[in-house]
């Protein structure tokens, strides 16, 4: 009787523990309610604005630091033009100066003479959020070039002999912006902080999220290009989200930890990169073409867009930029405001929408309940053509937002199956049809085609570094038409800690078209891109096949296959 008790103890025992292992992490209400936002403004404001540079070089003099004309109602209004729900201030950058009154620095607002020097950034922008209704969230980085703790530092002295002191500066000087102007929803340490702060975080921004840093919530993409992985997990390992600095190159669809990422990406962007205003730089402000590509790439594969502003001298975002985030927000507008009217209806593993009359489409945006977690990890879509169910996208991850584009399509019903779910479980689905057209660039080329295309990604696991891997990619439905297309292998997060670039090594590269294989139709233009050329018409059943043999030689890495036409 007794070696039964213990027999029925030490089966309950391993199915709680295997129960434990398999609980999938599910996202605390700070994390939903940072979904919900979907696109947030930055606020990079410093001394390097008026050295029109990236870093502060302690250059300037601060007796000639008048930004008379700051408004932080013209920023929220900029912010709100194009839809952003939160703006993340950086109140105080690599350089040290602070933009809130405070005794832990003699360099800051106190020291210059706006205001007298008893003017406060974060309390005029606090009260201007609450005014038009936006989030509040603050960059504060860990670091500070006046005591040795430079970029990349996370905030360790190059002196050790100054680090207790450092650590009271820093901890006071968070305790301040955390504390004094209302509810933070976002707390911003860029690169990392490994100064000990998670008792200040839990007593003053216990309904905020953070990140980066080993209380991190949040993770970096691992670009600042506006690119978000698809699939996007937003789950991974603890061990690694402790780390500080994890970015999307740790995610996994069975991680136990729950941290999405975050895609930061300056406006001025348009060859050229710049988080701080400087002179002269309208020309490098990007487009509202290259801008929906950005929120197709980033909110589009389930993350938030942080699109930066750079407010100028005078405290203001300059008109041309004002105008910029305006067209921005009327195009996300004149897409998806209005969606086709149907009812969605669900039984077994397959969502239906039925549209009150036979629709014209061609894009659909889905939309997870995270509540319960990340759940979908495998999908197909079809459609109803004149009562023949047809295949129309396969998909991976959906998340907060998934919007999928294609040519157009006629139908009164969409059908989506989840053909694979976390631990079976059954999830909760939104799904929307627009029918879109637009006068800009970024979805179809010239001659009417879809402009680029993802067909592919790979994870940091896919490609050895000791061994080749063969890969098998079907072109067929992507070079479907004379010309000339490019596919490339575009990283979106590498390991950056590991002193490497990332890289990938080709050999043995084939292409088979018309029936056989034709090594004179492709043509490696760079290491990780390959030019086809298809120079003749040929019959549906010949495939269009890319076969080669890859491995890493560089950096662990995480990135997407794509594929356009360029020319003929």
């Amino acid at each position: 009787m007794k070696q039964l008790f213990y027999i029925c103890f030490t089966l309950l025992l391993v199915s709680n523990i295997w129960a434990q292992s398999n609980e999938i992490p599910l996202p605390s209400q700070a994390q939903l309610s940072w979904h919900e936002t979907e696109r947030i403004m930055f606020v990079h404001f410093g001394m390097a604005t008026w050295q029109a540079r990236e870093y502060d070089n302690h250059t300037t003099d601060l007796s000639t630091v008048n930004p008379r004309k700051l408004n932080t109602d013209q920023w929220c209004e900029v912010a709100k033009s194009w839809g952003a729900k939160m703006i993340i201030f950086v109140a105080k950058h690599t350089g040290g100066f602070c933009w809130w009154q405070t005794e832990t620095s003699d360099y800051g607002v106190k020291e210059i003479p706006w205001r007298n020097g008893k003017g406060d950034v974060m309390k005029d922008l606090s009260k201007s959020c609450k005014k038009y209704g936006l989030a509040l969230g603050v960059y504060i980085y860990p670091g500070d070039d006046n005591w040795g703790a430079g970029i990349g530092s996370g905030g360790i002295c190059e002196d050790p002999s100054k680090q207790e002191a450092y650590n009271k500066i820093f901890r006071q000087q968070l305790t301040e912006v955390l504390s004094r102007y209302g509810k933070i929803s976002e707390v911003w340490f860029d690169g990392n902080c490994k100064i000990p702060v998670s008792d200040i975080l839990e007593k003053y921004a216990k309904d905020a999220v953070v990140f980066q840093g080993s209380d991190a919530s949040l993770r970096w993409v691992g670009n600042e290009d506006g690119v978000a992985p698809y699939p996007n997990w937003y789950t991974l390992s603890t061990k690694d989200l402790k780390t500080g600095v994890a970015t999307a190159l740790a995610s996994t669809q069975e991680g136990d930890a729950y941290a999405p990422v975050e895609i930061d990406v300056p406006l001025l962007k348009n060859k050229g990169h710049k988080w701080f205003w400087a002179p002269n730089t309208d020309s490098i402000i990007l487009t509202t073409s290259q801008l929906m590509k950005l929120y197709y790439n980033s909110v589009g594969r389930g993350s938030n867009l942080l699109l930066n502003s750079t407010p100028d001298t005078n405290g203001l975002i300059p008109q041309s930029h004002v105008k910029a985030y305006k067209d921005f927000g009327k195009e996300i507008d004149k897409r998806f405001s209005k969606a086709k009217k149907g009812n969605l209806l669900f039984e077994g593993n397959t969502f239906t929408l039925n549209f009150k009359k036979t629709e014209k489409i061609n894009h659909i945006v889905l939309q997870e309940d995270l509540s319960k977690g990340q759940l979908i990890q495998s999908f197909e879509i079809y459609y109803n053509d004149n009562g023949v169910k047809r295949l129309l996208t396969k998909g991976l991850s959906v998340g907060s937002k998934r919007i999928i584009y294609f040519d157009d399509i006629l139908t009164n019903q969409i059908f989506l199956t989840t053909t694979k779910t976390r631990e079976n479980k059954t999830p909760k689905l939104d799904i929307k049809a627009f029918y879109v057209t637009t006068d800009l660039d970024d979805l179809r080329n010239k001659d009417n085609k879809i402009k680029e295309q993802s067909i592919s990604y790979w994870e940091q696991e896919s490609f050895n570094p000791e061994s080749f891997t063969d890969i098998k990619l079907d072109l067929t439905k992507y070079v479907n038409s004379i010309g000339e297309y490019i596919l490339s292998f575009s990283p979106i997060a590498y390991d950056y800690s590991s002193g490497k670039s990332w890289g990938l090594e080709f050999k043995d590269i084939q292409l088979e078209i018309y029936g056989a294989s034709h090594p004179e139709l492709i043509e490696q233009i760079n290491p990780w891109e390959f030019k086809i050329t298809r120079s003749q018409q040929t019959l549906d059943e010949f495939k269009t096949i890319f076969k080669a043999k890859i491995k890493n030689n560089g950096a662990n890495s995480t990135g997407e296959i794509k594929i356009k036409r360029i020319s003929y």
